[in-house]
């Protein structure tokens, strides 16, 4: 017995909680639908407006007629009540009968005279003795079966105690309810001098039963116009509201780059105007969106085109820049120094020329994403082997904070290292001397790669622009570090191809961060970093902040990073 009232009770309250998580999720739905839908707002406000309205009202039409029929009904109540006691009080008054079958006759003969009623409704009356009546001739009489505990307290001491004909609202039984009445009571004598207590109950069901009928109608009433005027509402809001969504749904596409999204335009009203309107706009949109896309695109080809052009004559200029290099000891000093420079500008031409193809191949969609499981640790730790030479040239130090032993995530491992080595590399050159920090965290979805200097920093307005392609943060200065302006852009085109997310933070006089988000397999989405930007090394994990992977490498040439 006790295991199955446990599992009734359990199966109960599991039951209550789904009620509750059905009840809150039709809650929530109605608040999004009230917070998105215009036309929902007016038809729900109007309606319950019109509801409460309804109620006021509807109450006020109650309590008048209410007060109207029960009103009426006492009143006639009364006159015929008072003149038929008054009948009655007269005959008994007037009679000679004195033994008691002659006085119990004549009490029953008299009494019949108030069975009948001209208005139409019940009437029961009811003789009873005064209290300590003694050697009575007629007992109690009654028309049914009402006895005396049903009249009111108020009603009997009133009529014990005066002499007149009082009144007072009660509750009659009938049958297995109570119907509202009133009753009307006064004394009369009956031989042999005793004093009875006569009462007359008017039953008024039929008023309750009238005010019932009234009050359904009302809430039928009530209801069908509610019905009614939500229809209304809802016809002429939608005729608003309609071509108002209509044209926010075309916007949407336009948005979305269907240009050729127009509005129906009906009629000459102030809709059909702003259908027009929109229309014009929507095709002076078109119009210049299509003018700058022609305009993109040749700049993107010509780009492209002069790339590929100036790769076989830069590959003749850089071999025979190479002798001269590799010939500059048996020159003069000033032609030995000529030959260093026109090395290195090729160097750094053919750099450039590099990128503005790999910028070709994203705007042209011909960039193609390698990805295989590979694990990012590895990946991480080559890039900072290859900046460690140009690490160790700024005199700073390469620091890897990381709480995860491994981490496989799909990727293409080439763009996730010149990503990253683009990333370091720039740290290094604005970190002033001062640590440089990557720092990786996971979670079961995503995977973030953070690189923190502590530099010269950049403000947030900077730091909103630092991935366009060839902007400087100061152009005036001269192009004394840096690469081809393009690898952030190139940086950024990569983590697309991911998926992911390439963010800067940046502060003035506190250094800089770049953030990578990579999700960890290609069908999922990124919806949250496991890394805040800037990080921050207590959020890594709870425990205490391991010892930093310092890397630090002797001085030698840096190497040829990919830098912007």
């Amino acid at each position: 017995m006790k295991s199955a009232s446990a599992k009734w009770i359990k199966g109960l309250k599991a039951a209550a909680a789904r009620f509750w998580r059905a009840l809150g999720r039709g809650w929530h739905h109605v608040v999004a639908r009230w917070r998105r839908s215009l036309q929902f707002r007016t038809v729900t406000a109007t309606v319950l407006l019109t509801a409460f309205a309804f109620m006021g009202v509807g109450a006020f039409l109650s309590s008048q007629i209410a007060a109207g029929l029960y009103q009426d009904r006492v009143q006639q109540a009364e006159a015929e009540s008072r003149q038929s006691l008054n009948q009655v009080q007269g005959i008994f008054e007037s009679s000679s009968a004195s033994d008691r079958a002659t006085v119990t006759t004549m009490v029953s003969d008299t009494l019949k005279l108030l069975e009948g009623t001209a208005s139409g409704t019940p009437r029961y009356y009811l003789l009873t003795p005064m209290r300590n009546a003694q050697n009575l001739y007629v007992a109690t009489q009654s028309n049914t079966s009402i006895t005396a505990n049903v009249i009111p307290e108020g009603l009997s001491q009133a009529v014990i105690s005066g002499t007149g004909q009082y009144r007072q609202p009660m509750s009659l039984p009938v049958g297995d309810r109570d119907v509202p009445a009133i009753a009307f009571g006064t004394q009369v004598n009956l031989p042999p001098g005793n004093t009875y207590a006569l009462y007359l109950i008017y039953d008024l069901s039929s008023v309750q039963d009238t005010l019932d009928y009234i009050h359904r109608v009302l809430w039928i009433g009530g209801l069908l116009l509610l019905a009614l005027t939500g229809g209304i509402v809802w016809l002429l809001t939608r005729a608003v509201v309609h071509p108002v969504s209509q044209a926010a749904t075309a916007a949407e596409k336009l948005a979305a780059g269907q240009l050729e999204e127009r509005l129906q335009v009906r009629g000459d009203d102030e809709l059909a105007r702003l259908g027009s309107s929109f229309n014009k706009m929507a095709g002076s949109l078109q119009e210049q969106i299509t003018q700058l896309a022609t305009l993109s695109e040749m700049q993107q080809r010509f780009v492209s085109d002069v790339s590929h052009e100036l790769r076989t004559p830069l590959t003749t200029v850089r071999m025979a820049a190479e002798v001269l290099y590799d010939a500059r000891d048996e020159f003069d000093p000033i032609n030995a120094r000529s030959a260093e420079l026109l090395y290195n500008q090729v160097e750094r031409f053919q750099a450039l020329l590099a990128d503005l193809l790999e910028i070709s191949r994203f705007d042209a969609g011909a960039a193609v994403l390698d990805a295989e499981p590979t694990e990012i640790l590895d990946v991480v730790r080559h890039a900072m082997d290859g900046a460690a030479p140009l690490a160790v040239t700024y005199g700073s130090s390469l620091e890897l904070h990381t709480e995860v032993s491994e981490c496989v995530v799909d990727m293409d491992p080439r763009r996730i290292d010149r990503i990253l080595r683009n990333l370091i590399v720039n740290a290094l050159e604005h970190g002033e001397g001062k640590p440089v920090e990557v720092l990786v965290a996971a979670d079961d979805d995503a995977v973030a790669v953070a690189v923190r200097d502590h530099g010269i920093g950049m403000t947030a307005m900077e730091a909103s622009r630092v991935f366009d392609r060839f902007w400087r943060a100061d152009p005036a200065r001269a192009r004394t570090t840096g690469g081809s302006g393009l690898g952030l852009s190139i940086a950024t085109e990569d983590a697309r191809l991911h998926d992911g997310w390439l963010q800067a933070w940046g502060e003035p006089g506190a250094g800089s961060c770049f953030r990578l988000t990579l999700p960890r397999r290609r069908d999922s989405a990124l919806t949250n970093s496991p890394l805040p930007l800037p990080p921050r090394m207590s959020a890594m994990a709870d425990e205490p902040e391991p010892e930093p992977e310092t890397m630090r490498t002797k001085k030698e040439e840096p190497s040829g990073a990919d830098q912007s």
